[in-house]
Parts: structure tokens; sequence; C-alpha cells
């Protein structure tokens, strides 16, 4: 082979071989960190529905993957900090991030400089669920129904009531002030981090009333330390079937049902990607799994990547279109 053949061979060549190099590495760093303990970080505190899920799953998924699971509470800022994490984390199959809606279609429209952007920065993994946000009160409070409420609040606090919610700039915010403009009232926005200490101030009548996921208020509502009065969707919920729909109070535009998913960086091999949503789509289906994941509110949605990436899309558009009628402003 002459000097000039052997130059055009290696310039016709080069690019396959990167990709061949590239493809040995991602498989060598898969292979190291299969053996490695999994973390699936959560960005919400420890006893929320969003801890209480990830737990549920982490038995059957180390057991469907051989792996140990590790559970990693990153709370703050709605999710924002443990997605910050994930899109600096090794893309070797050794970390993942559970979470909602909120997170990946909400946070990085409401927030100028979020840190991470989900279609540059992660990789759809599978989705596993459904739900519906709730609107409650205090169990001691003397509202029965969402109607009550609303005359509670003009009569007794002259128009103005505080709403927990368990995120700034989340679903919670917007739909309060969808309630305030609908029904002319002053309501304002408390923000926690997460539904469990909201909950607890709801418990003590801290603060009068909360929005949270139908997991994070169903136990408080069975036993009456909370006292459900409307649910999102275009239906009532089976475990609470004697709650009317925000829909059929009037208030409609917010009946697609939020999702929870899980992703990884930018970057994960793909036979790592196709292996755990196997492994995620199976354990939801465990009988057992499936019955505890519905006991909390949840409907079993397993997607596959692709599934999980088209739902996102069509749920950021949803709510581009909520959050530009709102006039909020990124912060």
């Amino acid at each position: 082979m002459t000097h000039a053949s052997r130059r055009r061979f290696l310039v016709q060549t080069a690019p396959q071989a990167a990709v061949l190099a590239a493809a040995s590495v991602a498989g060598w760093r898969w292979s190291w960190a299969s053996e490695k303990p999994l973390r699936i970080l959560v960005g919400f505190p420890p006893g929320g529905g969003t801890d209480v899920i990830a737990r549920l799953l982490q038995e059957p998924l180390g057991r469907r993957l051989g792996r140990t699971v590790i559970i990693e509470n990153k709370p703050g800022a709605g999710g924002q900090i443990a997605a910050q994490q994930l899109k600096t984390s090794v893309p070797d199959g050794s970390t993942l991030f559970l979470t909602h809606d909120h997170s990946i279609s909400i946070l990085p429209q409401v927030v100028r400089h979020a840190g991470f952007d989900p279609a540059v920065d992660f990789e759809p993994v599978g989705g596993f669920a459904s739900f519906v946000n709730t609107f409650a009160v205090s169990g001691l409070h003397p509202a029965r129904s969402f109607e009550e409420y609303l005359k509670w609040v003009r009569k007794s606090s002259h128009g103005r009531s505080a709403v927990g919610i368990p995120a700034p700039a989340s679903t919670p915010e917007f739909l309060v002030k969808q309630l305030a403009q609908r029904y002319d009232l002053d309501l304002q926005s408390v923000p926690y981090k997460g539904s469990a200490p909201m909950i607890g101030d709801m418990l003590g009548r801290q603060i009068e009333a909360g929005i949270g996921s139908v997991q994070d208020f169903v136990h408080y509502h069975k036993e009456g330390k909370l006292r459900v009065l409307a649910v999102l969707g275009g239906r009532r919920q089976p475990l609470l079937p004697e709650v009317p729909t925000f829909s059929e109070l009037g208030l409609k535009g917010l009946e697609d049902m939020p999702y929870y998913g899980i992703y990884a960086p930018k970057g994960v091999p793909a036979a790592f990607i196709q292996q755990f949503a196997k492994a995620l789509a199976d354990s939801v289906q465990e009988p057992a799994i499936r019955q505890q994941l519905e006991a909390i509110g949840l409907v079993v949605d397993a997607m596959g990547p692709e599934q999980l990436a088209q739902r996102e899309k069509a749920y950021t558009a949803v709510w581009k279109r909520i959050i530009q009628d709102s006039g909020f402003q990124p912060q």
C-alpha cells in the first residue's frame, strides 16, 4: 500500500474506528458498573409519595437486575437538585433518577437556569404509572365539600387563604392560580420542600389547605386526618369515589394525568436501558407490587423509553400553554 493509499484508508476508517472505540468504552463502563450498587435518585424527602414509590420498587428491581439498589434522597427545588446531580453522573448505568412530570416537563419551563435540559442531558428509560393531584383540607376544617371551602374562605377569611404546595412553580401552584381566578379569591401558594412537611402542617392546621397527589393524601383521608375535596383528571378516582373532579365542579383543562418515569444521564449504553426498562415493566406487573401501587392511587401504566419520551413531549406542550396563559414569568 502506498503512502497516499494508506492515508486515504485511515481517513475513511477513522469515523468507524471512533464509533467502535466509544461503544467499547461504553460497554466496559456498563460491565464494570453492573457490579456496583445502582443508585436511584429521588428529588423529594423521605416519607413523601415519590419516596414511598421508589422504595416499593427497590426490592423487585434489585431482584430482577441482580444488583443492590439504593434509594438516595436529594430533596429541594422540586427535584432540581437531583436532576442536576443526574446530569453530572457518569453514564455507566450506576445512577438513575425516579421522578414525576414536574421535574421533567414543568420545572425547565418555570426556572430561568434550571441547570439541566431533559431533552439534551437525559435518556428516558421507562415510565410506570400515572396519577392525579388532589385538593384537601385539614380534618379539623369545617368544610365538608369544595363548595363549603369556598364559602368559608369568603366568610371567615375575607376572600384570602393560604394553600400549601409541595414545590414552587409546580402543577399545584398553577392550580392555585386558576382557582383564584375562577372563583375571584386571594389564594396564596405556600411552597414546601416536598409533600411530607406540607402534610405535617396541614395535620396541625398551621395551614388550612393543600394540593398534592392522591398517593400523598389518600391514607390520611381514609383516617379522617385530612379531607380530600376535589381531584384533577377526567374521572373520579377508585380510591376516592365520593370525591368529585374539578371538571365536575366547572374547572376545565386539567384532565391530563401526570406520570412517573425513570431517567438516566445522556450517553448511558442502550443495552442497559433495554435491560432496566424490561425489569421495570416486569416489576410493576408483579401482582403484589401492582396492588401496592394501586392502593396508593397510582394507575399502573408501563411505558418503554420511546413511549415515555412521547408522553414527556406531549405533557410539556400542555404545560407550556398553561404556563403562558397564567402569565407566569420564569424565576
